[in-house]
């Protein structure tokens, strides 16, 4: 592989080692002091049952993040993200059940349609913060079409899975290592993901070197559909029910994980690892402001506030170095 299929390569002073620490140090740190507040308010969150508690929404959320991650690394960002997340859960409670192949024709249906709209902005060089706003509204208006109120019924192998307690760690925790090791593999240490980040960095050397940026962005707008599908599936197994307005926050909370985790709005620079700690950190928070007794009305702010403080950490450490 030639220099010209590589990302760009970050500003002189600022090595790679130090980008990639600080972008799993810090959101792992405000994680480890989230922690060690809970563990200090309620001593008996330290336990299988406790971090189960703690983390069992996080998973969705995870999933949600990297699905931001990818759309994120090519440059644009994903504002339907919530909404599309809300649609599985619908299609999921009335149709994985009861008629399973009908529920896969229209996953696929969706998944095609996510890749279709990343080739529309592509194609026509439009904004993608106006296309997939405009796409959320199609999510959600088709959600609300079928299941006007929450209802449905999730499977019973799903709700089991999503139950399941695995030996040593929660389900949640495992999931978060796999994705984030699986991640990191495919889109840090792999030829290919170099030269998926290298389509946000620098499309025209990527063309140059001889690939397709218009099978580029299919696929990997393609993956991020697959990535809020397992979303809404995890979702509708913790909830056990179909909500079109179930996860409008994973927009937002997806866009924050990945910011973050390291991940940058100007294209090639995301972090897996980061992205899924950054979910983690994202998901704990709302759980610490609960033990801190914060009212419901001021979590939202909270978090904000929360993930201000980190943001403004990793720009510190950053620009020192």
């Amino acid at each position: 592989m030639t220099d010209a299929t590589l990302p760009a390569r970050p500003r002189a002073g600022r090595p790679a080692w130090l980008r990639d620490a600080v972008a799993v140090g810090l959101p792992t740190l405000a994680l480890a002091a989230m922690l060690a507040v809970i563990l200090h308010i309620r001593p008996s969150a330290m336990s299988y049952f406790g971090f189960t508690l703690l983390f069992k929404l996080a998973t969705p959320l995870v999933f949600a993040a990297l699905s931001q991650m990818l759309v994120v690394m090519l440059g644009d960002i994903d504002l339907s993200n919530g909404s599309f997340v809300g649609l599985v859960t619908c299609v999921t409670a009335l149709f994985l059940q009861p008629s399973p192949v009908v529920a896969m024709v229209i996953f696929a249906l969706m998944i095609a349609a996510y890749a279709g709209f990343g080739l529309l902005i592509y194609l026509r060089q439009l904004p993608s913060i106006i296309v997939t706003l405009g796409m959320s509204f199609i999510w959600l208006g088709t959600a609300v079409i079928l299941l006007p109120a929450p209802g449905g019924t999730a499977p019973a192998w799903l709700s089991g899975f999503m139950g399941w307690r695995p030996p040593i760690l929660p389900l949640p925790i495992w999931i978060a290592i796999a994705a984030a090791v699986l991640g990191h593999m495919a889109i840090t240490r792999s030829s290919f993901g170099a030269v998926l980040r290298g389509a946000g960095a620098n499309p025209r050397a990527i063309e140059r070197a001889g690939w397709s940026l218009v099978g580029i962005r299919a696929a990997v707008y393609a993956a991020a559909g697959v990535l809020a599908l397992l979303s809404g599936l995890t979702l509708t197994g913790l909830t056990t029910s179909g909500d079109a307005n179930v996860a409008p926050a994973y927009t937002l909370l997806g866009v924050g994980a990945v910011i973050l985790g390291g991940g940058a709005f100007t294209g090639g620079v995301v972090s897996p690892v980061g992205t899924v700690v950054g979910a983690l950190t994202l998901s704990l928070a709302g759980s610490l402001l609960s033990f801190l007794q914060v009212p419901p009305t001021w979590q939202i702010g909270a978090q904000g506030v929360i993930l201000f403080g980190v943001l403004a950490g990793r720009i510190l450490v950053t620009e020192k170095s």
